[in-house]
Protein backbone atom coordinates (compact mmCIF):
# COMPACT_ATOMS: atom_id res chain seq x y z
CA UNK A 1 0.00 0.00 0.00
CA UNK A 2 1.55 3.55 -0.77
CA UNK A 3 2.26 5.82 2.27
CA UNK A 4 0.26 8.46 0.89
CA UNK A 5 -2.85 6.03 0.72
CA UNK A 6 -6.12 7.80 2.32
CA UNK A 7 -7.67 6.81 5.15
CA UNK A 8 -10.30 4.42 4.82
CA UNK A 9 -8.54 2.91 1.90
CA UNK A 10 -9.09 -1.21 1.51
CA UNK A 11 -6.19 -3.05 2.39
CA UNK A 12 -7.41 -6.59 2.71
CA UNK A 13 -10.76 -8.52 2.21
CA UNK A 14 -11.47 -11.48 4.53
CA UNK A 15 -14.47 -14.20 4.18
CA UNK A 16 -15.13 -15.73 7.43
CA UNK A 17 -17.57 -19.16 7.85
CA UNK A 18 -18.56 -21.42 10.76
CA UNK A 19 -20.75 -24.68 9.51
CA UNK A 20 -22.05 -24.73 12.85
CA UNK A 21 -25.40 -23.66 13.49
CA UNK A 22 -27.20 -21.28 16.22
CA UNK A 23 -24.87 -19.16 18.22
CA UNK A 24 -22.04 -21.37 17.32
CA UNK A 25 -22.17 -20.40 13.61
CA UNK A 26 -22.13 -16.85 14.73
CA UNK A 27 -18.63 -14.85 14.26
CA UNK A 28 -16.81 -11.62 14.64
CA UNK A 29 -13.29 -10.76 13.71
CA UNK A 30 -11.01 -8.08 15.31
CA UNK A 31 -7.51 -7.32 14.97
CA UNK A 32 -5.13 -7.14 17.50
CA UNK A 33 -1.23 -5.33 17.02
CA UNK A 34 -0.34 -1.72 16.87
CA UNK A 35 -1.22 -0.59 13.41
CA UNK A 36 -3.07 2.12 11.77
CA UNK A 37 -5.76 -0.30 10.61
CA UNK A 38 -9.08 -1.33 11.69
CA UNK A 39 -11.50 -4.10 10.23
CA UNK A 40 -14.98 -3.38 9.42
CA UNK A 41 -17.46 -5.90 8.67
CA UNK A 42 -19.63 -6.47 5.46
CA UNK A 43 -22.14 -8.34 4.58
CA UNK A 44 -22.64 -12.45 4.60
CA UNK A 45 -18.97 -13.06 6.74
CA UNK A 46 -16.99 -10.73 5.20
CA UNK A 47 -14.93 -7.89 6.75
CA UNK A 48 -12.87 -5.11 5.24
CA UNK A 49 -9.48 -4.21 6.88
CA UNK A 50 -9.25 -0.52 6.14
CA UNK A 51 -6.42 2.34 6.91
CA UNK A 52 -7.49 4.48 10.07
CA UNK A 53 -4.75 6.68 10.00
CA UNK A 54 -1.73 7.54 8.19
CA UNK A 55 0.95 5.35 6.60
CA UNK A 56 5.07 6.62 6.90
CA UNK A 57 7.04 4.62 4.90
CA UNK A 58 10.00 5.95 6.64
CA UNK A 59 8.09 5.25 10.55
CA UNK A 60 7.37 1.72 9.26
CA UNK A 61 8.13 0.12 5.91
CA UNK A 62 5.46 -3.29 7.40
CA UNK A 63 2.63 -3.16 9.80
CA UNK A 64 2.04 -6.53 11.18
CA UNK A 65 -1.74 -7.56 12.82
CA UNK A 66 -3.36 -10.32 13.85
CA UNK A 67 -7.10 -11.55 12.68
CA UNK A 68 -8.94 -13.43 15.28
CA UNK A 69 -12.13 -14.69 14.68
CA UNK A 70 -14.23 -15.89 17.41
CA UNK A 71 -17.61 -18.03 17.59
CA UNK A 72 -20.41 -17.00 20.15
CA UNK A 73 -20.93 -20.83 21.69
CA UNK A 74 -20.00 -21.26 24.86
CA UNK A 75 -16.94 -21.96 25.01
CA UNK A 76 -16.37 -19.71 22.19
CA UNK A 77 -13.85 -21.05 19.59
CA UNK A 78 -11.53 -18.92 17.95
CA UNK A 79 -8.61 -18.98 14.81
CA UNK A 80 -6.33 -16.36 14.25
CA UNK A 81 -3.93 -15.53 11.45
CA UNK A 82 -1.54 -13.19 10.31
CA UNK A 83 -1.40 -10.14 8.14
CA UNK A 84 1.29 -8.08 6.99
CA UNK A 85 0.90 -4.57 5.32
CA UNK A 86 3.84 -3.61 3.21
CA UNK A 87 3.88 0.30 2.63
CA UNK A 88 5.62 1.43 -0.23
CA UNK A 89 7.32 4.16 -0.52
CA UNK A 90 6.45 7.84 -2.35
CA UNK A 91 8.44 11.18 -3.38
CA UNK A 92 7.86 12.97 -0.32
CA UNK A 93 9.94 16.19 -1.85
Amino acid sequence: VPEDAPVGTVVALLNVEDADSGENGQVSCELSGEAPLSIVASSGGSYKVVTSGALDREQASEHRVTVVARDRGSPALWSRAALVLEVSDVNDN
